[in-house]
């Protein structure tokens, strides 16, 4: 199995394939040439510059690197070509199989418009908006009165926050309209933008899906990824303070509704909205495995990666039970700042100590000495622990982050270490504007 990309998720992968007896192929770029997925596959072959567009979205080095190694399968992790329909379909027309959904499903899934539609036709529930793209901005007027303000603006084709505007009144419109549209064109090369309600007090809650080829779908539980920055998720946790049983098996089974409705194959998430009155919407699906997969890991005691391979070979569906025997969070260590707005902080680690101790996990590809290039996303490890309560977790987590020693570069420990002090989070009541008001200078 080739994996097409890089740091602690490719070294995720490369563990599982092990366990499983699959050989693994390693691509780097110039800039990764150190990171430990590089030493720990079988195969290592360099792929190109440290440009990602010249190296880990370039497919037709991929292709061939996957060709001159003898694979027989691409695993694209996340980001990258993860959710690329496109490359999806070139590794299948080149005898690979692709550890992932059909391209169809990708597609269909990508765009957030089309999504939505198809979401509401399954009997999903979904956020009151436009039916589909929003074509001018006379539009734009006649959707945004019918609906009622406040409005949310987003791309169709967008993620992260970009293509993103809240319209609170009428006058406001015109220029948000014309410059999400705007953002839209310059992040993704597709100026299309839809509307939606916009929810006041939302949690964001995503349920693990996993699809097999004989059309079986189950779902994995909850996971509350409200506390986020600009739309990055910080922390995530499961089960979520705010989901009842009950809440769980309507969401669970809303999420496989859906998933059956694209007949979708591998591992994917249904992200749901949630709002202050415990009505919950669906927002959009990843197609992929996601950076917090170990939080439902650890909570359900299931390999997700292992299963990604299997049912990607073939293997049938077993039946699940979502009910969690633990609790679990996971805390992203990033190389940021966050005394100084979470600036990049790219370098090299002169220390590196790894905490340790029942229910406590790291994934990482850093260690003393490594180089963090400043070319890619600014993760570094993901902590994650698990105990028999929430109140635990948040307890272990403080103490297992003071344990954890990163020297050399500045990074979001000391963020972390503060907000699980922080006793509005401790209570579990919060939404995804929390940490707009979360002073963590002071």
């Amino acid at each position: 199995m080739l994996i097409a990309n890089r740091g602690e998720i490719a070294l995720r992968i490369i563990r599982a394939c092990r366990e499983l007896g699959i050989k693994t192929v390693a691509v780097y770029s110039e800039a990764d040439r150190y990171s430990l997925h590089v030493r720990f596959a079988d195969e290592a072959v360099c792929i190109g510059p440290p440009q990602s567009k010249e190296s880990y979205l370039n497919v037709p080095r991929l292709i061939a690197a996957a060709e001159v190694t003898n694979a027989d399968s691409i695993h694209p992790g996340y980001g990258f070509l993860s959710e690329n329909a496109s490359f999806a379909e070139i590794c299948g027309t080149s005898g690979l199989t692709f550890i992932g959904p059909k391209p169809e499903s990708i597609t269909a899934m990508g765009d957030k418009a089309f999504a939505k539609e198809t979401m509401k036709k399954a009997g999903v529930p979904v956020i009151p908006g436009s039916d589909g793209i929003v074509s001018d901005f006379n539009d734009a007027k006649r959707i945004a009165g019918d609906v009622g303000y406040p409005i949310i603006i987003k791309a169709t084709a967008g993620g992260g926050g970009r293509g993103m505007r809240i319209v609170r009144e009428q006058s406001e419109l015109e220029n948000a309209y014309r410059t999400a549209s705007h953002e839209a064109e310059k992040a993704f090369g597709n100026s299309s933008v839809y509307f939606e309600k916009y929810l006041e007090e939302p949690r964001h809650i995503e349920i693990q899906v996993m699809g097999d080829r004989f059309g079986n779908v189950v779902h994995f539980g909850e996971r509350d990824c409200s506390i986020q920055r600009r739309h990055q998720k910080l922390v995530e946790e499961s089960p979520s303070p705010a989901i009842t049983p009950e809440m769980r098996e309507a969401m669970g089974a809303a999420a496989v509704k859906g998933a059956k409705s694209v007949r979708y194959l591998g591992a994917g998430t249904i992200e749901f909205l949630l709002d202050k009155n415990k009505n919950f919407y669906f927002m959009e699906m990843n197609t992929r495995i996601q950076v917090e997969h170990p939080v439902t890991e650890e909570v359900m005691g299931t390999d997700l990666v292992k299963l990604q391979i299997e049912v990607a070979a073939g293997e049938r569906l077993k039946k699940v039970k979502a009910k969690p025997e633990w609790y679990a969070m996971e805390c992203r260590i990033n190389a940021e700042d966050p005394a100084f707005d979470f600036r990049p902080s790219p370098g090299k680690i002169v220390s590196f100590h790894l905490p340790g101790g029942f229910g406590v996990r790291v994934d990482t590809h850093a260690y003393a000495g490594y180089e963090i290039p400043p070319y890619y996303d600014s993760l570094v490890a993901k902590l994650i622990v698990k105990a028999k309560s929430r109140e635990e977790v948040v307890e272990k987590m403080y103490h297992t982050l003071d344990e954890f020693i990163i020297e050399g570069i500045q990074t979001t420990i000391p963020f972390h270490k503060k907000l699980m002090r922080n006793e509005q989070f401790r209570s579990g009541i919060f939404d995804t504007k929390f940490i707009e008001q979360f002073k963590f200078k002071d």
